[in-house]
C-alpha cells in the first residue's frame, strides 16, 4: 500500500527509532515512574510500541494511554465543522508520573499544546516529556521534542505521511507535495 512520494524512513528505520527513543527515555527516568500517552491516532500506535519496548527492558508493564485532542483544539469554532471525537483512554493515575507524550509528526506545536491541556485535566504529572517520530520544524508555538526519531526540514507546501502497519499495512514515512 505504498504511497508515491519520497521515502524517508522504512520499517527498519522506524523500529530503530522506537528502540532508540525508548532507551533514551529509560536513561532519564525509572521504569516504575514512567507512563506513555499517545496522541490519537498514530501517536497512540507509536506510544504502544514504545511502552512494549520499555516493558521488555523493565520486565514490567508500562502504563499506556491515549488522548483525543479533538475538543481541545484551538481552532474549534473557526468554521472547521464538527470535530470527530474518538475518545481519550487514560486509565491510570497521572499524578507524580513521568509522562512521555508521543506523536507521529511535530509541526506547529498546536496538537501538542492541546494534548498537554488535556493531560493536565487528569492530574499533575511529575513531568511531561515529548517524543515524536518526525520533527519537521516550523513551530508556531514554543514547543520542542525531548526525543526525536528524525528531524526533517520540510517546506509548508509539502506534507509528511506516516504509515504504520496497524492502520496502513506497512511502516514507512514519506514526503509528498501538497498537490499529490
Amino acid at each position: 500500500m505504498a504511497s508515491k512520494g519520497e521515502s524517508v524512513l522504512d520499517a527498519n528505520d522506524i523500529a530503530e527509532s522506537i528502540r532508540r527513543i525508548s532507551d533514551e527515555i529509560l536513561s532519564r527516568g525509572r521504569c516504575g515512574d514512567i507512563a506513555i500517552i499517545g496522541i490519537k491516532a498514530r501517536g497512540e500506535i507509536l506510544a504502544r510500541r514504545i511502552a512494549d519496548h520499555l516493558g521488555e527492558v523493565c520486565h514490567e508493564d508500562i502504563p499506556v494511554g491515549a488522548v483525543d485532542i479533538a475538543l481541545y483544539r484551538d481552532d474549534l469554532g473557526c468554521g472547521g465543522g464538527n470535530p470527530e471525537v474518538r475518545g481519550t483512554e487514560i486509565d491510570f493515575d497521572v499524578n507524580g508520573k513521568d509522562i512521555v507524550l508521543v506523536d507521529d509528526v511535530l509541526y506547529t506545536g498546536r496538537t501538542v499544546r492541546a494534548a498537554l491541556d488535556q493531560i493536565i485535566d487528569f492530574g499533575r504529572p511529575k513531568r511531561i516529556q515529548l517524543a515524536v517520530l518526525i520533527d519537521r520544524g516550523r513551530r508556531e508555538l514554543p514547543i520542542a521534542a525531548d526525543y526525536v526519531g528524525k528531524s526533517l526540514e520540510v517546506g509548508p507546501r509539502r506534507r509528511i505521511e506516516v504509515h504504520l502497519r496497524e492502520t496502513d499495512g506497512e511502516d514507512e514515512v514519506v514526503i509528498k507535495s501538497s498537490s499529490s
